[in-house]
Parts: C-alpha cells; sequence; structure tokens
C-alpha cells in the first residue's frame, strides 16, 4: 500500500471514529458590518440560533461525553453575553467585523475555554442562512 493510500486508511478507518453530541440555544442582538456595501452595512438585528457540537472518541464512565444539561448551560452562559447587546459596541467586535463567521468563532473560543473536544459552532441569522466555525483535527 502506498504511503498516501496507507494515511487514506488510517484516516478513515480510526480517526473519523467519533461520538458527537449537540446543543442549540438562541440569542437576539444587533449589528452592522463595517466597510461592507449593502443592506448589512445598516443597522439591523436577528434572532441567532446558535449549535454547539462536543465530540470525542472515548465516553466517561457514565457512557456519555458530556451530560448535555452542562452543555447547555455553558452554551447559555455564553450566549447570553450576547443577548440583546448591540454586538458593534463589544470590545472583540469593535476590533473585528461581526459577521455571522466570526460571530461563530467568538462563541466557539469562549466555549472552548471551559469544554475540552468541542467540534463546531454554527450559527443562524435566518432559518436558510448559516455560518460555521471548526478546527480541523487534520
Amino acid at each position: 500500500m502506498s504511503p498516501t493510500a496507507w494515511s487514506r486508511y488510517f484516516f478513515y478507518r480510526w480517526k473519523l471514529k467519533m461520538y458527537t453530541i449537540r446543543v442549540k440555544g438562541e440569542f437576539s442582538s444587533a449589528h452592522n458590518l463595517k466597510d461592507y456595501k449593502g443592506k448589512c452595512e445598516k443597522l439591523h438585528g436577528h434572532n441567532w440560533k446558535v449549535e454547539a457540537e462536543i465530540g470525542n472518541n472515548r465516553l466517561d464512565q457514565h457512557g456519555m461525553i458530556m451530560d448535555f444539561r452542562r452543555a447547555k448551560d455553558i452554551l447559555n452562559s455564553v450566549l447570553d453575553m450576547l443577548d440583546h447587546k448591540y454586538l458593534n459596541t463589544m470590545p472583540f467586535f469593535k476590533k473585528h467585523n461581526p459577521t455571522s463567521e466570526i460571530v461563530a468563532k467568538f462563541i466557539y473560543d469562549e466555549i472552548s475555554k471551559q469544554v475540552t473536544g468541542l467540534t463546531r459552532i454554527t450559527v443562524w441569522e435566518t432559518d436558510s442562512s448559516s455560518a460555521s466555525y471548526f478546527v480541523s483535527r487534520q
């Protein structure tokens, strides 16, 4: 087997075996995009939906990655930082344009301070528009 074929085999055979859980939350906030020409340069708001995915290839002694209640509490504690805020006035978003992608990264970074194994954050501005942030484990 060639080195490339071997690495592909190893990746698919071993790396993808993982358990995941997902929890969802919501927050409402306003923002406007900086240096952008279009509707979103004007102040507007969203009722954001957020999904956090936590993964691990091992389960604890109870057969879980993490208790759902604990995962929801951590997610909600981060979303409370954003709820009913004008994002552009928050210190982080004064330095970073508050796009959906950057909002997802902000949430990811805050949750990962408390959770090992956070695999992905997805945020929805609307039911048909979402952005995700994750760190590749490859």
